[in-house]
């Protein structure tokens, strides 16, 4: 008899243990849409000046510089490598693009081999604006710079011009299997200050959202603040994990250089984030992205480069790249 109960004891406690680990892990699970918001690495090999196989917009210039010149070295956000690679494929001489050891390395995910003397550098948004101020970077490509930047380039002394050059869109993303194909600018603010935590509450499924973050001080979170007008959560509910992820980034980020058939981006106050969209300014979070650099350097060429991305042949560049160029009354100095 006892051995009995022991079984059929061992036997109830199996059930309920699975039973709660299907109640609160496997159920959710399922069709949880997670998996969203862990954006890929920028192949930068994809984008390297003066290799055949680079996808860069090859549409010429007029402005080309030779090697005896003083060459502005170049640098910016993830988001933003096809733009400023594309500028040294169409204005700059061959043999400007250096690398450590000779080639460029596979795991070169952030710059770390190109050379001290190359034209092109990848630093990202973060350490790339540092050596903007630091004065190693000549001209950064970026969204605007945050508020803790300016103040850092303010405390070392350092005036920084910003000039717009393109428009893009910030973007909301979702697994290409939720129900949710958009959302109110509301909407959003409430899911990320944590008012909102269900995607039943926005017409989806019944599951918790996930509302992932970036890093601070990169050109996504530093927009997001921006959107959110200082409000943000600090923390998630630890079950959101079990539920589906919502990420934000920008358009042709997301869509051009990490593209993931496994994610959507969401209509916003349902306007879809398309180029039109952003052209004629009907998208409610079109920005601008710009280029950025020190009013005390001197060298001639940098504001000859910055006065021909404004020009008809930047912007055929810009738009070439795969982002929008400014209306034709903003490209003017």
């Amino acid at each position: 008899m006892k051995k009995i109960i022991v079984i059929v004891t061992t036997v109830l406690l199996f059930v309920a243990v699975n039973a709660f680990f299907y109640i609160t892990i496997t159920s959710r699970l399922a069709n949880n849409f997670s998996g969203t918001g862990q954006l890929k690495m920028v192949d930068v090999a994809q984008f390297l000046p003066f290799e055949e196989e680079s996808e860069l917009a090859r549409t010429g210039s007029s402005l080309k510089f030779e090697k005896e010149d003083d060459l502005p070295v170049l640098d910016g956000a993830a988001a933003l490598v096809p733009v400023y690679a594309s500028v040294i494929e169409n204005c700059y001489p061959e043999g400007t693009v250096t690398y450590e050891g000779g080639a460029f390395s596979d795991d070169n995910y952030y710059g770390e081999n190109f050379a001290p003397d190359s034209v092109m550098q990848y630093q990202n948004t973060i350490r790339g604006f540092d050596a903007l101020v630091d004065g190693s970077v000549d001209l950064f490509f970026t969204a605007h710079p945050s508020k803790e930047q300016m103040l850092s380039a303010q405390e070392k002394g350092v005036e920084i011009e910003i000039v717009p050059i393109g428009l893009e869109a910030f973007v909301f993303f979702v697994n290409k299997d939720n129900p949710v194909d958009g959302l109110t600018s509301e909407q959003i603010r409430s899911i990320y200050r944590g008012e909102i935590t269900s995607w039943i509450e926005v017409g989806g499924a019944s599951r918790p959202i996930n509302p992932l973050t970036r890093i601070e001080g990169s050109g996504s979170q530093t927009m997001m603040d921006m959107f959110m007008e200082g409000n943000m959560i600090n923390s998630r509910n630890p079950l959101s994990i079990f539920g589906g992820s919502i990420g934000y980034s920008f358009r042709y980020y997301l869509s051009g250089m990490v593209a993931d058939e496994n994610v959507k981006m969401l209509a916003v106050d349902g306007i879809y984030p398309d180029a039109e969209n952003i052209r004629n300014g009907s998208y409610p979070i079109t920005v601008n992205f710009y280029v950025v650099y020190r009013k005390d350097n001197h060298n001639p060429n940098v504001v000859r480069l910055v006065e021909w991305l404004l020009s008809d042949e930047g912007q055929a560049m810009i738009e070439a790249c795969g982002y929008v160029g400014l209306p034709d009354e903003a490209t003017k100095l």
